[in-house]
């Protein structure tokens, strides 16, 4: 049975397990409540949290007060355990912070507060219209959008695939050369019209 890494919050748990659990055959472990063996990890799931620390930042902070209180130890297993999978050519889906700190681990740079992305109607509902490049693999009109920190520098060897058409703030790139690597700014674990993405993701881990 293949194992799928990840770290995911308790009040994320309810988005998380009805779409993981479509796929008995895959292993979920939850580095948010027990320790997990990066060296026995066949994919890794990144999902939203915090913003991330300033230590692991690639960029001068000018305005501390801008930052969500961060969570160390799970930066710390999130950055290692890309490490870990990059360095394997491990299967990746990239949600939300996630997104950013992938984006941060490959050498990328981030927009440490915006506006626009974070209105109450847009959490759950599918409001914010995206243009697509025409290769991008899953494309969605409309999705979700609960963030206040975005992408700036995009890491070499990063595509974009789809952007914001109000702002053209990147909510979506794929690792270049890389069997399946993807990283969506907006929450699909939220909305049902996304299951095309969680089942490519799903069926490019080893032994699914």
């Amino acid at each position: 049975m293949p194992n799928l890494a990840s770290w995911i919050r308790r009040r994320d748990e309810k988005w998380f397990h009805p779409i993981l659990a479509t796929r008995p055959g895959i292993k979920v472990w939850n580095a948010a409540r027990r320790a997990v063996a990066l060296d026995e990890m066949d994919a890794l799931l990144l999902t939203g949290g915090n913003d991330i620390a300033p230590e692991y930042l690639r960029q001068q902070v000018p305005d501390p007060s801008v930052l969500e209180r961060s969570d160390l130890p799970r930066d710390k297993w999130e950055f290692a355990a890309v490490q870990n999978a990059l360095d394997r050519g491990l299967p990746i889906l990239a949600i939300c912070k996630g997104m950013q700190l992938l984006n941060v681990a490959l050498g990328g740079t981030l927009r440490l507060d915006i506006d626009g992305h974070n209105l109450p109607t847009q959490k759950s509902h599918d409001v914010q219209p995206l243009r697509s490049d025409a290769t991008a693999r899953h494309r969605f009109a409309k999705v979700n959008s609960c963030h206040h920190q975005a992408v700036d520098r995009l890491a070499e060897g990063c595509v974009v695939e789809s952007w914001c058409a109000a702002d053209d703030v990147i909510e979506q790139f794929r690792l270049r050369d890389r069997p399946f690597g993807i990283a969506v700014q907006y929450h699909p674990e939220r909305g049902t019209l996304y299951g095309p993405l969680f089942e490519d993701f799903f069926d490019r881990i080893n032994g699914s």
